[in-house]
């Protein structure tokens, strides 16, 4: 089972609302720049603190790294990303069809 960090979820539902598309690449800067601009994540983070969330989100099935230039990272979606709700705690939580139908919140993970 995986779960996902607060972080990881915003980085989701970002991907899920700006880059959701399969046959399209997007870069960790691009994500990073839509959530401080949004004020998903705290000011103080840097990309660089941003970097184990991205490959937590690879490791769980949701994308794949296709290149690396210095801090940069281009990605590529498997599938497009749907919004699920859970049943149990109500979160809206962006998954793709691969993933296990399970709840990525720690403190749930109810089934889907």
């Amino acid at each position: 089972m995986f779960f996902v960090s607060e972080i990881s979820l915003a980085i989701r539902k970002t991907i899920f609302e700006k880059f959701n598309n399969a046959d399209e690449r997007f870069t960790n800067d691009e994500v990073f720049a839509e959530l401080q601009k949004s004020g998903k994540i705290d000011s103080a983070l840097t990309i660089d603190d941003m970097e184990q969330h991205f490959t937590e989100l690879c490791d769980a099935g949701v994308m794949r790294n296709i290149a690396q230039n210095f801090t940069t990272q281009w990605f590529k979606l498997f599938d497009p990303l749907e919004q699920i709700k859970c049943n149990s705690c109500h979160a809206e939580i962006p998954i793709n069809k691969s993933e296990e139908k399970n709840c990525p919140i720690s403190s749930c993970n109810a089934s889907i």
